[in-house]
């Protein structure tokens, strides 16, 4: 066994990369021409030899060093391999008072950006640098007790922002979520429980007539606007073709075949992730006779240029997303029909009122569903049925405009 005296004067010839002292128990100090003096714990497991490095003498005494070789005996006799034991305890260490919230939210960010859109990206990022990293930011993930996060949520709360305090905890639960795998098995998932403690929330609807003879008094109304080309065929297509008011407002002349009766949307520009904007097939929305005659009114004035309904003001650039929301306050109808709310309208009223098929009218809507039996509903391969969808809702519409009867759907009880 090895003296303090031993370990002190141990040197190692030049001639030689290393040398050993041995003390007792697998335990020996290795020391190196340069003058550096380390403890090892030799061991064998599943008939290999392995070291364990216990530390730099001096800085690691021969009295602690035979304790942290018993230490390691005792983790083998319980049948646990002392290297990987401190492997695994390192990352749980690290993982559980060494990173702070911000920087797992970080972490966990940047391995889910890239398949988000940019201005969705754009807006989580946001998010945590307003509402979390201010009160949470530097704080160590094992060290946030829920009634914290709960008092971050509520600041978010107090300034009238419900829905925002809501997306907070559900980014807060994301992060945590990531974490625990991590984390040591005493940690838990402190979002657990909060949302019940939030004040109660709910997405408010784009408002949206779906009465049949009040929406023919929009209509009516909508045919009787006294404003600009550009907004009025805006504004008469957007129950007709029911899309998003983005794609509708940028609609491109080189997107439109006008012969055939379509619109065929880039997928760059539909609601989808960034990997599906990238990767995913363009939608095509078959245009009933009524859109193609409006739109080829409209080639006279805008027909030259890039887009359908150009910019007021710039020409380069789509009309503004306030120009129908506008035209509908105008004519009286603003706080019970929203430009978006058009899609909630034809979705309601194409299966109540001419009882569609609702899977053709998802695929309008550009909605992901399956049929039946769990295939995806494919919306170019039903184009021609879709077409004829369209153009009954369009020839349904010029009935409401009209003042026709028309006769709820009854469904079969």
């Amino acid at each position: 066994m090895l003296t303090d005296a031993q370990c002190r004067n141990a040197t190692c010839p030049p001639e030689r990369k290393q040398a050993r002292f041995t003390d007792s128990g697998g335990l020996y100090l290795q020391v190196s021409p340069n003058g550096s003096k380390r403890w090892f714990y030799k061991y064998r497991t599943e008939g290999k030899e392995k070291q364990l490095a216990l530390g730099s003498y001096p800085a690691v005494s021969l009295t602690a060093a035979r304790k942290a070789r018993d230490a390691a005996k005792i983790q083998r006799s319980e049948g646990s391999d002392p290297i990987q034991t401190r492997k695994l305890k390192k990352l749980k260490g690290g993982g559980e008072t060494g990173e702070s919230f911000k920087a797992v939210a970080l972490e966990w960010y940047g391995k889910q950006a890239d398949k988000w859109s940019p201005g969705h990206a754009e807006r989580m990022l946001r998010q945590f640098e307003r509402d979390l990293f201010p009160w949470l930011g530097d704080r160590p993930m094992a060290a946030v007790e829920p009634m914290e996060l709960l008092s971050v949520l509520q600041k978010v709360e107090a300034r009238g922002a419900m829905e925002t305090a809501d997306r907070a905890l559900m980014l807060a639960r994301q992060v945590w979520r990531y974490w625990l795998p991590t984390a040591s098995n005493t940690q838990r998932d402190i979002t657990e429980g909060l949302k019940s403690r939030l004040t109660p929330y709910r997405g408010k609807n784009f408002p949206a007539i779906v009465e049949p003879g009040r929406f023919g008094e929009l209509l009516r109304a909508m045919h009787a606007y006294k404003g600009g080309p550009l907004v009025r065929t805006a504004l008469l297509l957007a129950p007709l073709l029911y899309q998003r008011p983005g794609n509708l407002r940028m609609m491109e002349w080189s997107e439109l075949d006008l012969e055939a009766g379509l619109w065929t949307i880039p997928s760059a520009k539909m609601k989808r992730s960034k990997q599906e904007k990238e990767n995913g097939e363009a939608h095509v929305v078959p245009l009933p006779t009524q859109a193609v005659t409006l739109l080829r009114d409209l080639q006279v004035v805008s027909g030259r240029g890039r887009y359908v309904f150009p910019g007021q003001r710039d020409h380069e650039r789509p009309m503004s997303d306030n120009s129908v929301r506008t035209a509908l306050y105008s004519l009286g109808f603003g706080e019970e029909q929203s430009w978006h709310g058009f899609r909630a309208s034809a979705r309601t009223m194409l299966v109540d009122q001419l009882d569609l098929d609702h899977l053709a009218i998802e695929a309008n809507l550009a909605h992901a569903v399956k049929d039946a039996n769990g295939r995806s509903y494919n919306r170019t391969k039903y184009l021609a049925k879709r077409l004829e969808q369209m153009q009954q809702w369009a020839d349904y519409l010029d009935k409401l405009r009209l003042g026709n009867v028309v006769h709820m759907h009854q469904r079969a009880g």
